[in-house]
């Protein structure tokens, strides 16, 4: 494996631009403007708004298990962290990990692809490893129980995609119409955002006897009046009555101990077979879809150059958030971190092109390639 150090990539105070093997750093934003997965090419870009970003996001291209006769795809993950970081940078570090050993497993069961068991087992392997940190550290950091993710993962191998999601980040495809230039979107994962009424009585069928179980707060809904998704992974104080005590902060230990785990951890999961006509994919967490329609987002990729898209994409939210507070897109991005959030929340946007070529066969002269959060390899992380 061979590192390249971004740097500090997000906290500075100053405002800086320079690029280096395709990357580049402008302020608050990061983006690599075009690359090569297994099976295209990718653009991604991420543009921070609070104090801490807490957002990671990744790429993984070639092997998907510990064999070289194993499956051979991509991955990309999303994850939208919140109350911390500490959620989405071990999501980062070890979701990738466990989907290959995993998938290892289910190679010597004779299953020769990544299927959505694999993608099941390995969210809940994660989650586990994160609540036994968050027991590890309880006493010197208990504000770890805190912290969790929304996490939206895909993997695209033998010609079928399997995504994956628990949160509410969002995954669309864009598909041609036979004999039309047009490009539409499918909405490739579910939300779990209690401010949809379908999620809410999901919550409520599965606590029925807590009246309070989701509440309207400041005009939004949320679990238990905390938070608005209601499956993460991460705050172990909404699943595990032991963290739900001192020396947690006051403002989220709920009045009464709970008798089962208040959110969830699993994904929802959906497999698709590509077709000829699927063009391209975008994953982005909720930051870009509280700006951007799936048809909007679908346009700007269909009608600009790839290089430099997934920024494109975060500069048309960012544009789109500064009309609504009245004020001019040059001057929200003089606005520091922190203050920022007052206007947009931390956005991670990955765009993977589907060359059909490449699409149901293993390339063995594809190059294979881990991107993250703070640095690039020329191999797979794990």
């Amino acid at each position: 494996m061979v590192s390249l150090c971004w740097g500090q990539p997000f906290g500075g105070q100053e405002s800086r631009e320079y690029r280096e093997v395709g990357r580049r750093f402008d302020g608050l934003m990061w983006s690599k403007s075009l690359g090569s997965h297994a099976h295209g090419e990718f653009s991604m870009a991420v543009v921070q708004a609070n104090n801490l970003l807490e957002d990671q996001s990744q790429l993984e291209s070639g092997q998907l298990s510990f064999t070289d006769s194993g499956p051979f795809g991509t991955f990309v993950g999303i994850c939208d962290g919140h109350g911390g970081s500490e959620a989405s940078w071990f999501i980062r570090d070890n979701l990738f990990c466990n989907i290959k050993i995993i998938s290892h497993a289910e190679l010597v069961s004779k299953h020769q692809e990544v299927s959505a068991n694999v993608i099941k087992k390995a969210f809940l392997a994660t989650e586990e490893g994160f609540l036994s940190m968050v027991k590890k550290n309880w006493h010197n950091k208990p504000h770890i129980a805190s912290a969790g993710s929304c996490c939206l993962v895909g993997v695209i191998s033998n010609g079928t995609l399997i995504v994956g999601n628990a949160g509410d980040s969002r995954a669309i495809l864009g598909r041609a119409v036979k004999n039309s230039k047009r490009i539409t979107p499918l909405q490739l994962s579910e939300e779990h955002n209690v401010n949809f009424e379908s999620v809410r009585e999901e919550v409520r069928s599965l606590h029925p006897h807590d009246q309070q179980i989701v509440m309207l707060k400041h005009k939004v809904w949320r679990v238990k009046g905390l938070i608005q998704v209601s499956r993460s992974i991460g705050d172990a104080y909404l699943k595990r009555t032991e963290f739900n005590r001192e020396p947690l902060p006051c403002k989220f230990r709920l009045p009464e101990p709970f008798l089962k785990p208040i959110l969830s951890s699993e994904p929802s999961v959906s497999v698709h077979r590509l077709q000829p006509e699927d063009h391209f994919l975008i994953f982005a967490s909720d930051g870009l879809w509280e700006h951007l329609s799936n048809q909007g987002a679908i346009d700007i990729v269909k009608n600009y150059p790839r290089k430099g898209i997934a920024r494109r994409l975060i500069e048309a939210a960012l544009k789109e958030a500064a009309k609504k507070r009245e004020i001019r897109y040059s001057d929200m991005k003089r606005i520091e971190s922190g203050v920022r959030r007052h206007f947009h929340d931390n956005i991670s946007v990955a765009v993977l092109f589907l060359d059909p070529q490449l699409a149901s066969t293993k390339s063995s002269l594809q190059r294979p390639v881990s991107i993250k959060g703070e640095g690039w390899a020329s191999a797979p992380y794990c």
